[in-house]
């Protein structure tokens, strides 16, 4: 077993550490007392709701993504879900990834590639569901000038990624044909991790073409994103924020977007550096926006932790020998050249 100090949730969680001491060092006592006595309490309950109901929608996507694969309870596939997204939380940078695989592929008896699938999938829609939020935001409400530039930068790199998506359904042999030629004798590792992902990826989406329903998971990435910009907009009324409507959606969207690869367990750090530098371009003061992000992160986590509690208690699962056996496997080792994961080819 390797030394505490060789394994990525040691240097995450030291990451963690620093990243939230950098935040917090400049915080007075006094701030704080003034800020829980102009605290509206009220709003609170809002701002909780809206999170459940943004993980619970989350959760009916993904059931409705494997429908024609596997049918289950609504309430079981929610807490499920949610207990993958713990996984996700404690586990660093993709070894959470490995994580929310296993626990989908035992508890649901799915095929790991096609788990897999699900996950990069969730990733696209997610992509798609921002993009629409930020053009509606930006003729509802400009952006700061600091961030202007930025939001232009996100929505031509997702626009490129939908059509490298394509090329990539569409060309696959193409792609491999030229990755072949200028990887494989260069940089032989580089070349078997770009076909595991292109054979995987293609795999899976063939898997999901008869089972996707396009519109309702559209429409549910759309309700759920709506439901997170709510919880933003009600914990911002509760701190008394004088803030446009449409700053939930841009912090919501920075926030994201900051945050779509994991560094550090349960994003500490990284998450409050994204949400207070967002609300810096809105003139809310440094001590106001960190205090801010550390109770917008606790309400992010609160429902999933709750429900994903209530899946590990009543299937008896225990997060930490997941923790244990998966916490240094990259997902990507798991993957054949084919595409397909190893342990299924055993089986």
């Amino acid at each position: 077993m390797p030394a505490f100090w060789r394994k990525k949730q040691f240097w995450g969680a030291i990451i963690g550490i620093a990243l939230l001491g950098f935040c917090v060092k400049d915080i007075k006592v006094s701030e704080l007392t003034a800020l829980l006595d102009r605290v509206n309490w009220y709003y609170l309950i809002p701002a909780i709701l809206s999170s459940f109901l943004f993980i619970a929608l989350k959760g009916v996507r993904w059931r409705l993504m494997i429908s024609r694969q596997r049918q289950d309870k609504l309430t079981r596939s929610v807490t499920l879900y949610s207990a993958g997204q713990v996984l996700n939380i404690v586990m660093p940078a993709l070894t959470g990834q490995v994580g929310r695989v296993i626990l989908f592929s035992r508890k649901q008896d799915l095929r790991k590639t096609f788990v897999f699938s699900t996950i990069l999938l969730e990733i696209l829609f997610d992509a798609i569901s921002l993009i629409a939020f930020m053009l509606v935001t930006s003729f509802a409400f400009v952006f700061p000038e600091e961030y202007r530039f930025l939001s232009w930068i996100v929505a031509s790199t997702t626009l490129l990624a939908l059509a490298a998506l394509y090329v990539l359904l569409h060309y696959r042999q193409n792609l491999e044909n030229v990755a072949y030629r200028r990887l494989r004798s260069r940089w032989p590792g580089v070349y078997i991790a770009v076909k595991k992902f292109i054979r995987s990826f293609t795999k899976g989406c063939e898997l999901l073409k008869s089972s996707q329903h396009m519109f309702g998971t559209i429409s549910l990435s759309l309700a759920f994103w709506t439901a997170h910009m709510m919880a933003v907009w009600f914990l911002m009324l509760s701190f008394g924020f004088q803030l446009p409507f449409a700053a939930a959606a841009a912090v919501m969207i920075i926030n994201t977007i900051v945050l779509m690869v994991p560094i550090t367990p349960g994003n500490a750090g990284t998450f409050e550096i994204a949400v207070s530098a967002s609300l810096a371009a809105f003139a809310v003061g440094r001590s106001d926006a960190v205090l801010f992000a550390l109770a917008l992160h606790l309400l992010d986590l609160l429902p999933m932790f709750t429900l994903g509690s209530w899946f590990f208690h009543l299937e008896k699962v225990s997060i930490r020998e997941l923790k244990e056996r998966h916490a240094e496997r990259d997902i990507f080792d798991q993957i054949d050249e084919e595409g397909t994961f190893i342990e299924e080819e055993q089986v």
